[in-house]
């Protein structure tokens, strides 16, 4: 109740994270590295107004880490992250984050894989991730 009031009031920030996992980590440093190089000229197409391969400034020491993963955000807010990992067991996991604004009251209830669908469409499409690593669905939905 307390939730649902909320995005009544605010609107609602639908999230979902797929995890590609164990792909082969050849094929994944390729398609962010696909990824990166293409990000000059995705600014101003498709409803971007950004994109970068962004950094972690440490707010207690300040330190940089840079190559945390690649970030397009488009002009109303929403936006799509994707990261590398090598933590799993074999190859590496990409991590795809698809957030979205609703302010629509009508749609807060929507299940975030149906909210989102048009964002989980354009994220597949746009790192090619099917084509690099024949992937066609992530192994992990939360």
């Amino acid at each position: 109740d307390i939730v649902t009031a909320h995005w009544k009031d605010y609107g609602r920030n639908v999230y979902t994270r797929h995890d590609y996992e164990e792909v082969d980590s050849d094929a994944a440093s390729k398609l962010m590295k696909t990824l990166r190089d293409s990000l000059p000229a995705r600014v101003g197409k498709d409803g971007i107004s950004k994109a970068d391969d962004f950094a972690y400034v440490d707010p207690v020491d300040n330190s940089s880490t840079s190559g945390q993963g690649i970030r397009l955000i488009f002009d109303n807010g929403s936006r799509i992250i994707y990261r590398l990992s090598g933590t799993g067991t074999a190859g590496a996991t990409l991590r795809v984050y698809i957030e979205q604004y609703e302010p629509d009251e009508s749609k807060h209830m929507l299940d975030p894989q149906v909210a989102l669908k048009h964002m989980i469409g354009f994220a597949r499409h746009a790192a090619g991730i099917e084509a690099h690593t024949g992937r066609t669905e992530p192994t992990v939905i939360t």
